[in-house]
């Protein structure tokens, strides 16, 4: 019994240390608190107030953190810069509501942070309906750009964590230049037919990873353009909207490549596309795509839900007679089960300058239970390398035109 009582009061004193730890560790973090700004009440314009608890906590010496209540505030825009003297919080418990009525090109943005951390729990309302119906990017070149929900510029070694973007007006995340970035636990949010409402469009960073998040929009659940490396997307619910996308690409001189893609343990869901890679014909200049690799994936009643499409041309806007000059290769599919809507449920259409290279295919169980025909494949100036189960059979022996 001695050796027991002496084990129970070993383990009583160790977990009442780590306790004292912990509370030490809290007691640390230095709280700004939006209530210490003005008279903080639901309904209430808060920018100023945000704007002021953040600028005392990114002078900190200490850890800290800006933290907004429960409740429903008004912020007409918010720009959060670095770099800040110690790890930063920006906690929100409540509902920040974006201006009905569009303005500039992004409503809060973080900057040139290091060690962030965005959490609490809260939304980001971009109340975007107002700005849908003036959306008309899908259709003209010239259109007038609507404000981003939240930019992420040059932040560094950071996670972003049980936040929600409710209704954006353009895109919800919007991620550029960012290095080691992390979002878990995400809920993106806005209808089927709002217009452009990417939920995380990720440009010119390395190691993004997207984990046990749901995004629900108009546009590409997840895309990625130029410059695109290391990026990770695991446990990801996608849809309604237009898939996960690496692309658009090729559209713009001076890109930089995109490689080292995984995107693995995802659902999709009455989307347009599943898994895609979409690139411009008459690319300016020439680029590459590579090492890009989806496994595990479960498709449900998806239109397209295994493509890639060399000749992504909406609304007319190019010239399709131009092969694309991105190179694509080092690409593989496997493991994807489910249900496709329509009957092409795999299409790998490459460019006919730069064919595709090294695309594995295997395991791809899809079925199609419409009326218009049996499942089919569609492949283009490529040669994948098949192995285990094809539904639909996947190509022909042929390089240049479609199998079925």
């Amino acid at each position: 019994m001695g050796v027991i009582k002496h084990l129970i009061l070993l383990v009583t004193t160790f977990l009442m240390s780590l306790l004292s730890f912990t509370i030490e560790a809290r007691s640390h973090v230095d709280i700004f608190s939006l209530r210490k700004y003005g008279n903080i009440v639901s309904g209430a314009d808060v920018t100023e107030a945000l704007k002021d608890a953040w600028n005392d906590a990114c002078a900190s010496d200490r850890p800290s953190a800006v933290v907004i209540p429960k409740g429903t505030f008004k912020v007409r825009e918010g720009e959060f810069k670095g770099p800040c003297k110690s790890p930063i919080e920006f906690r929100v418990h409540g509902t920040l509501q974006a201006p009905k009525h569009p303005h500039g090109d992004s409503w809060i943005t973080f900057a040139y942070v290091d060690r962030m951390r965005l959490s609490g729990g809260g939304v980001f309302d971009g109340q975007g309906k107002a700005g849908w119906e003036k959306n008309d990017c899908h259709k003209r070149i010239d259109c007038a750009k609507l404000p981003i929900s939240l930019r992420f510029d040059f932040i560094t070694n950071s996670i972003v964590r049980r936040i929600t973007s409710l209704d954006s007006k353009n895109f919800h995340v919007n991620i550029l230049g960012c290095n080691n970035l992390t979002f878990q636990g995400v809920n993106i949010i806005a209808p089927e037919n709002s217009p452009n409402t990417d939920g995380i469009h990720i440009g010119r960073s390395i190691g993004i990873s997207i984990l046990k998040s749901r995004i629900a929009t108009g546009d590409d659940c997840i895309s990625l353009g130029d410059g695109s490396k290391r990026i990770k997307v695991n446990n990801v619910i996608c849809g309604p909207g237009h898939g996960i996308s690496i692309g658009s690409l090729g559209k713009y001189n001076n890109e930089e490549p995109v490689e080292g893609v995984i995107v693995n343990n995802c659902t999709i869901i009455n989307t347009t596309n599943g898994v895609r890679i979409k690139t411009w014909p008459a690319s300016p200049v020439a680029g590459i795509a590579t090492n890009m690799h989806f496994s595990d994936i479960t498709m449900v009643n998806v239109s397209n839900p295994i493509l890639i499409d060399q000749e992504y041309c909406p609304w007319n806007q190019c010239n399709r007679e131009i092969p694309s000059n991105i190179k694509i290769n080092k690409v593989s599919f496997k493991n994807i089960r489910g249900s496709s809507a329509t009957p092409v449920a795999v299409k790998l259409i490459c460019s006919s300058n730069l064919p595709c290279e090294e695309v594995k295919v295997a395991n791809i169980d899809l079925v199609y239970n419409g009326i218009k025909g049996s499942i089919t494949s569609e492949c283009m100036n490529v040669k994948p390398i098949i192995s285990g189960i094809q539904n639909p059979p996947i190509c022909s022996s042929s390089y240049t035109t479609a199998s079925k």
